[in-house]
């Protein structure tokens, strides 16, 4: 079956935090001693995305792209100045769609206020806070840098800056949670009116300080229940659940993220960045990803050295690796995308699809993959059956 190339993005990760929380398994490193070296990292960054650009030849050069994130790590320590250097170093080499999405995710400590007209100067058009919570103890508990009025005057201030597109990530069954706070969460979300709101439950993450030192979580049963009604309350503010964790205004989906779940390509840059490209020349699907730590990447700006890993797709996985993103989409996603983006045929998935729908995991259309609502309950368990 011939592979189709889907839509390009680009992922950009910045590294540092002020201070690493608890709870994080990113690639993230607090600040100690002297600043990093903000504009050397920004040459890297360039010079790595050549590198790529020649590595990868016609699979990426040339091709539109239609959405660009900055992740971190916290991003907005970066000065405007310097991701409107970045960004025009991107134009220069990629063309960009019309209106391209151009997400910077940031805190809200009091040491990045008064930078947000800069960045919209320089092009980012939407913002995504860490906030967590609106619950100072619960801040405290997370190791979060910022206070519940210190997140409100944030997003304010990037409101008045003219940002339009907003989205504010939320965490429920926190420590010691209880129902009644994760709704007033919410409630305080819904009031500052993003546009967009992630909800995501907290989780013990391997090689984290909280998977070493458990906080009280709140048990299954009660975690459900948050996520329900926290679900509940956002329908009715006017938040569409979309995936999993993820909550939107009319036309406000994240096309980066919405690119991600539907097995689409991106480039990787920056320390520990992943990368996914789709070859129609050789009709395979290559993941590349850098090395982990900055003063490593630092080291070898473009150079080989800067490369973590980089393999093809095994044929025997990609089944799994598409499902693991297109099934956590609520609405599903067309049948013949499977075909399009992996280069395999339907009867690649056709038995587990079938055990998949007789669970009643699945929806019984042939045209279409998505998950029940029963499916969306136990997805790990559905996107598992996918494994060879």
């Amino acid at each position: 079956m011939p592979l189709i190339a889907p839509p390009l993005s680009l992922y950009v990760h910045m590294p540092w935090c002020v201070k690493k929380c608890p709870y994080c398994d990113f690639n993230s490193h607090g600040l100690r001693g002297d600043p990093p070296p903000y504009a050397a990292y920004v040459d890297a960054l360039l010079a790595d995305l050549d590198a790529d650009l020649r590595d990868f030849g016609a699979a990426a050069s040339g091709r539109p792209v239609h959405s660009i994130f900055f992740g971190g790590g916290t991003p907005s320590l970066f000065a405007p100045e310097l991701i409107d250097r970045f960004l025009d170093g991107v134009r220069s080499r990629l063309p960009l769609v019309e209106g391209a999405e151009i997400t910077l995710e940031t805190n809200p400590g009091t040491v990045e206020h008064g930078r947000f007209d800069g960045y919209l100067a320089a092009g980012v058009n939407r913002l995504s806070f860490g906030i967590q919570s609106f619950d100072d103890d619960k801040l405290r508990r997370l190791g979060r840098i910022h206070s519940a009025g210190e997140a409100e005057a944030a997003v304010k201030s990037a409101q008045d800056a003219g940002y339009a597109n907003i989205n504010l990530d939320l965490m429920y069954a926190l420590p010691e949670q209880a129902l009644e706070g994760a709704l007033a969460d919410v409630e305080r979300a819904v009031a500052l009116q993003p546009t967009h709101v992630s909800h995501y439950q907290l989780t013990l993450e391997p090689n984290t300080a909280f998977a070493a030192n458990p906080p009280p979580l709140p048990d299954d049963d009660h975690a459900w229940a948050m996520q329900e009604a926290c679900e509940q309350r956002l329908a009715e503010a006017g938040y569409a659940q979309y995936e999993v964790s993820a909550y939107a205004q009319a036309d406000r989906r994240c096309v980066h993220n919405l690119n991600y779940w539907r097995f689409g390509d991106y480039l990787g840059i920056g320390a520990g960045a992943h990368g996914k490209l789709s070859d129609t020349a050789t009709g395979t699907v290559r993941r590349r990803w850098k090395t982990r730590h900055p003063k490593a990447y630092l080291a070898a700006p473009g150079g080989p050295e800067r490369i973590g890993g980089d393999a093809p797709v095994a044929p025997d996985e990609l089944p799994f690796e598409y499902m693991l993103n297109a099934l956590r989409l609520i609405d599903g996603v067309p049948m013949a995308d499977f075909t399009q983006r992996t280069g395999l045929p339907d009867e690649r998935i056709a038995t587990a699809l079938a055990a998949a729908r007789q669970r009643g995991w699945l929806a019984e259309s042939p045209s279409l993959l998505r998950t029940t609502p029963l499916g969306q309950r136990f997805l790990n368990d559905v996107i598992a059956a996918f494994l060879d």
